[in-house]
């Protein structure tokens, strides 16, 4: 070894220990969270009791498993209730029983499969989710499985491991792609666990996604192991871990492209230049009101912004039908041959929503060029100058231009505006906007181009941050690279 790879290795360590010691629970902390835990787990059992539900109340999760972070618990707190409770009021029996031991506190109604309720009791985050008290392979609710993976990350993690999950966990909620619910897509803590299980070590996970190339498929249990053709048929998705306890189920299923590359790319700077901002990022400081539309005239592209109130929608949902929402207009606006260089779509899930798009312009001619087909396709040839030999938005043809026929016809729409005003004044239904959506915007929106964002921007200070981030685009680990 070198002394260029002494050094970096050392300070890696450095790094490593520096982490470690932030993020492993003290004894005083460890004592206030189980004894939360516990206290809450009989509350729950006796809200149970009262509404006459048959349940077994147990802590799941990082809690249960000893893979949680200092600072950052979250107590997932799990009901298995028997088979008899029908499907379709499963979620709300649950829900009763978890705000009445809850009671008191914060609460918002989450929604994975099915509804499940997130407290904030003594400023810890619990989670009480409902699941069915089903054996193994018999799941009734994807919830079912958890009770299961906890026993199964128990029984093979021993207390270095733990340690070199944190590690992992930390550096993933630092590069921003920890959580798997829908607004993140990003890893679960499960999923974190069986990474470390299967490379043993932070580092040695790094360094396989670093040198990822193609598909990245772990199998622990060696359910396919001589018939890895079948992983190809079962799981489509660019990284596969089957789940130990469930051979049909990959549990890496809702890692979003977007952020498993993420994860390679900060993996590899990672290794290259260790530092303690890939597990504690700056804090965005949002540009003052005057900074900001400086910056948005002197850009040189379009963002488009459109705005609208509160969607009447657990936050779960709400993601999910933003997404589909952006992926709407997004088509929706390339088919009007705008060309978007980036789309998001933003919510802070109280009073504001918006779906943005950067556009190269805003604005276009009047008049485009349509191709048609070569002249070695008779038929197609002769109902496309059927079509357009007497069409009232032809300017200029058909003609024929190297050896195919071509037109220049008037665009229905040269202002992004018009378009979005015209497809978005019924609610957008027809343009592919989510129902939840849908029923917001029919009540009333703002479109806005540049700095005519100034005046919500300086009203919210949790949209002022994410747009400072979004203009800036750089991940905060290649700051000062």
């Amino acid at each position: 070894m070198n002394r260029k790879d002494m050094y970096m290795q050392e300070k890696m360590e450095k790094v490593r220990t520096v982490v470690l010691s932030r993020v492993t629970p003290k004894k005083m902390e460890r004592v206030r969270i189980e004894a939360l835990a516990k206290k809450l787990e009989k509350k729950i059992s006796s809200a149970s009791k009262a509404l006459d539900v048959k349940s077994v109340v147990r802590v799941e999760g990082s809690v249960a498993k000893d893979t949680w972070l200092s600072g950052e618990p979250d107590i997932d707190i799990f009901m298995r209730v028997p088979a008899t409770i029908p499907r379709k009021s499963f979620g709300d029996v649950c829900l009763k029983i978890a705000r009445k031991a809850t009671r008191g506190s914060e609460q918002i109604e989450r929604f994975a499969e099915h509804p499940y309720l997130e407290a904030m009791v003594d400023d810890v985050r619990v989670n009480v989710v409902p699941c069915y008290d089903a054996e193994r392979g018999e799941w009734l609710s994807a919830t079912d499985r958890t009770p299961f993976h906890t026993d199964y990350i128990k029984k093979h993690l021993d207390d270095q491991a733990r340690d070199e999950v944190r590690l992992l966990k930390k550096f993933m909620n630092g590069i921003g792609v920890y959580g798997a619910e829908i607004k993140i897509g990003g890893f679960s803590g499960y999923l974190c666990e069986l990474l470390i299980l299967h490379y043993e070590s932070f580092i040695k996970t790094l360094k396989a996604f670093a040198h990822h190339k193609r598909r990245i498929v772990v199998d622990i249990e060696g359910f396919y192991k001589g018939r890895e053709g079948e992983l190809q048929l079962l799981f489509n998705e660019p990284i596969v871990i089957v789940d130990p306890v469930d051979r049909g189920r990959n549990v890496a299923s809702a890692v979003q492209p977007e952020k498993l590359y993420t994860f390679v790319a900060a993996a590899r700077a990672f290794l290259k230049e260790s530092n303690l901002k890939f597990f504690y990022p700056r804090k965005t400081r949002a540009l003052n009101s005057k900074k900001m539309m400086k910056k948005l005239k002197s850009r040189g592209s379009a963002i488009i912004f459109v705005t609208f109130g509160n969607v009447d929608a657990v936050p779960d949902v709400l993601w999910g039908q933003l997404y589909k929402s952006q992926r709407s207009l997004r088509k929706l606006v390339e088919l009007n041959d705008f060309k978007i260089i980036r789309d998001v779509a933003w919510s802070d899930e109280k009073r504001a929503t918006m779906l943005i798009l950067e556009l190269e312009d805003w604005r276009l001619p009047g008049v485009k060029k349509h191709l048609g087909p070569p002249l070695e396709k008779e038929r197609e040839c002769e109902n496309f100058v059927g079509k357009y030999v007497n069409n009232r938005n032809v300017v200029s043809g058909p003609y024929i231009s190297n050896g195919r026929w071509v037109v220049e016809v008037r665009r229905k729409f040269t202002d992004v505006r018009d378009l979005l005003d015209e497809r978005l004044k019924d609610g957008g239904r027809n343009a592919g906007m989510a129902e939840g959506i849908s029923k917001t915007l029919k009540k009333g929106y703002r479109i806005l181009v540049n700095e005519e964002i100034v005046k919500p921007y300086a009203r919210n200070g949790e949209f002022a941050e994410f747009l400072t981030e979004f203009l800036s685009g750089k991940p905060k680990w290649l700051e000062n690279a």
